[in-house]
């Protein structure tokens, strides 16, 4: 499922992620704890992405439940920086990574792997 999320989004997702099936209320102290919002943000931010169908809401008590997992939200965010910042070639955005000076030697060795196990 393909769904554009922005980062006031993103945040109450990575509590769904996080802590698995939640309250809208305690979605909302998590957040006020985290990033000092209002309920009434929290709530707004919830039921966008109720609207979206990134959440799914069920009652009693507003309980909220990721319909979409953190690597597929990964996966839509790559695809859109591809397209938009490298025309649409992945091997761009690698050699940009790959071009960074401070990669340590564990990093080289994990992306070595991941291009290995592609062959």
């Amino acid at each position: 499922m393909a769904i554009k999320l922005f980062d006031s989004e993103l945040k109450v997702m990575d509590v769904l992620w996080k802590e698995g099936d939640t309250t809208a209320k305690q979605i909302a102290e998590i957040l006020n704890e985290q990033v000092d919002w209002s309920k009434t943000t929290t709530y707004t931010v919830i039921k966008k992405c109720v609207d979206k169908g990134a959440i799914q809401r069920s009652d009693p008590h507003f309980v909220c439940h990721p319909r979409i997992t953190r690597e597929e939200a990964q996966e839509f965010e790559t695809n859109e920086l591809i397209v938009k910042m490298y025309d649409g070639a992945a091997d761009q955005l690698v050699a940009s990574i790959l071009g960074r000076k401070d990669l340590s030697r564990d990093e080289i060795e994990r992306l070595k792997q991941i291009v290995n196990s592609l062959e």
